[in-house]
């Protein structure tokens, strides 16, 4: 080996050192409407800091001790949440979060699924939404923000209240549409981008536009996080453009620069 080899060489072994020594582990708490796409963009964060992400998944909201506010109340640690932006802004509120560091990420609609194999209902109109939900046997719908839209708004928009009272059942904590998949409910509601990574269902489509509900989804470096710079250059770096596509992916759309949250 030359002399300039050897020199090159020693180089790349200290640049690597050196990435590896400050590598951190960035601990995200993170409720299931960003899950997908944090997943798909993980891996190139990492690849390009060296840092570790270690997901730690939980509803935005609920009284399931797995739900983000529960978590952080017993002490739990987190550098990073990602959750329903009003949520959020009820732990921003009790100064569970670090000020300035909040990062509006995107926004979610609300979608259907059935059972896979199971007959393909028409929801493309208000009309035909409300005919389909009055014909199932059995409708579910989450215990966050979408699905308190569906059990508080959207049956009362629909006119169907008392008929979709005795047939409709909130799922706490795990994905709605797993539950669909094992047959328990005939449809299920809940962020599109929820509803897409789950086998054993076929996504039906969006509710329509005069009845849908916008989920934001937006993070946020906790008061006591250990890694707070690499938890903040985390946020930035899921905000950016070129993670669009991938946010996209997942049924989402991407929050621009300088909107505000829903």
């Amino acid at each position: 080996m030359t002399r300039t080899s050897r020199y090159t060489a020693s180089a790349l072994v200290l640049t690597f050192l050196s990435v590896n020594a400050c590598a951190q582990e960035v601990k995200v708490m993170i409720s299931g409407g960003f899950k997908a796409a944090l997943e798909k963009l993980a891996p190139e964060y990492e690849r390009q800091t060296g840092d570790k992400i270690v997901v730690i998944p939980g509803p935005s909201m609920g009284n399931t001790p797995q739900a983000i506010p529960n978590r952080l109340a017993r002490g739990e640690k987190a550098d990073v949440v990602i959750m329903v932006g009003d949520a959020l802004a009820k732990l921003e509120k009790a100064g569970q979060t670090r000020p300035g560091s909040r990062t509006e990420l995107a926004d979610s609609p609300v979608g259907m699924v059935v059972k896979k194999g199971a007959d393909i209902p028409d929801i493309s109109s208000e009309a035909t939404l409300r005919k389909t939900l009055l014909q199932a046997s059995s409708i579910a719908y989450s215990d966050s923000a979408s699905g308190r839209y569906v059990s508080q708004t959207l049956f009362r928009k629909l006119g169907i209240e008392n008929e979709a009272a005795a047939k409709a059942t909130m799922v706490e904590r795990i994905p709605v549409a797993s539950e669909v998949a094992k047959g328990k409910y005939a449809v299920g509601f809940q962020q599109v981008s929820e509803l897409l990574p789950v086998e054993g269902v076929t996504f039906i489509g969006k509710i329509p536009d005069n009845l849908q509900y916008i989920t934001r989804f937006a993070g946020a470096v906790t008061r006591h996080a250990e890694h707070p710079a690499e938890g903040k250059a985390l946020l930035s770096y899921l905000a950016s453009p070129p993670s669009g596509a991938a946010i996209r992916e997942t049924g989402m759309i991407p929050v621009t620069s300088g909107d505000t949250a829903r």
